[in-house]
């Protein structure tokens, strides 16, 4: 348990720090309510009724998901980083497989204007 401690006081801290700020803020927080501030908020975009009701458009999906495999590959790209040296050529082939295919999709989506925001 010893060499647990200083994380669980580090854990403590944290804790107490984020609801410290929350109590704090609600207490000493200015209260002036108005119709802007309980309206709903979309990136600086003023709310229509067609925006509230209506769909995302497609583009906004395929963002999300290559976001998500770009992410993915950062994930793989650190823990390889780490073990470099223990892994050799066979970890070095292994990553220039990865990237290589990550690649030929990254330029497929670039080629079909997947990037190219109208």
């Amino acid at each position: 348990m010893h060499p647990y401690v200083p994380i669980l006081v580090l854990a403590a801290l944290a804790a107490l720090f984020a609801v410290g700020s929350v109590v704090m803020s609600s207490l000493v927080g200015p209260k002036r309510a108005n119709r802007a501030k309980l309206d709903s908020y979309e990136c600086g975009i003023e709310p229509t009724p067609q925006a509230l009701g209506g769909r995302f458009p497609v583009k906004y999906y395929i963002t999300a998901m290559l976001f998500i495999v770009f992410d993915i590959e950062i994930i793989f790209l650190y823990p390889w980083a780490v073990a470099f040296d223990a892994m050799g050529w066979f970890g070095l082939v292994e990553m220039g497989i990865f990237l290589a295919t990550v690649f030929v999709a990254y330029a497929y989506v670039w080629r079909r204007g997947g990037l190219d925001w109208d």
